[in-house]
């Protein structure tokens, strides 16, 4: 677990939120995460299921990641307002020529920052002492705040990833 996350995430929402991660396919600038973070807070504040109000939040995290929380115990959140949430994403993929929805690039925080590697790149940037078996990875499938808070970022040794790969020997 990334102790900081606590610091990012509304304390305000139940465990028991759904979470949404969408990874962008790039950083962005500072102009652009501005943008992205009105645009996201004007869909939270607005955003309806069945006509009553959504407790949402989102924002682009690590300046390439946006996560939405919605607080189902006020409002269970499906169908047309899962589809709305989407339609945001949709609309900022074409907005800045990014893609959110790239499965087999991976994510790892290295010296406070994200920094992406290709799948097929792992093993070779684990050979070549790059990233270690505690490097933090980004564990995009998080479906609540709490694994969010507890998963989202693990050691390289603790994710999904841990038995996909193999460490060198130390001599």
């Amino acid at each position: 677990m990334y102790s900081k996350l606590n610091e990012l995430i509304p304390s305000d929402f139940p465990d028991t939120s759904r979470v949404w991660i969408y990874q962008g396919s790039r950083p962005f600038i500072e102009k652009e995460e501005n943008e992205i973070n009105e645009q996201l807070e004007h869909f939270y504040t607005q955003w309806q299921a069945h006509g009553k109000p959504v407790k949402g939040w989102a924002k682009l995290l690590f300046k390439q990641f946006i996560v939405i929380i919605a607080d189902q115990a006020i409002t269970e959140v499906s169908g047309c307002s899962i589809d709305d949430s989407a339609r945001i994403i949709k609309s900022l993929e074409r907005q800045y020529s990014v893609n959110f929805f790239d499965r087999m690039t991976l994510t790892f925080l290295i010296d406070g920052k994200a920094q992406m590697l290709p799948f097929g790149q792992v093993q070779y940037a684990i050979d070549k002492g790059f990233i270690n078996q505690e490097t933090l990875v980004f564990n995009n499938i998080a479906t609540t705040k709490k694994e969010l808070l507890e998963t989202w970022l693990v050691p390289l040794n603790k994710s999904w990833l841990a038995d996909k790969v193999s460490y060198p020997q130390l001599q």
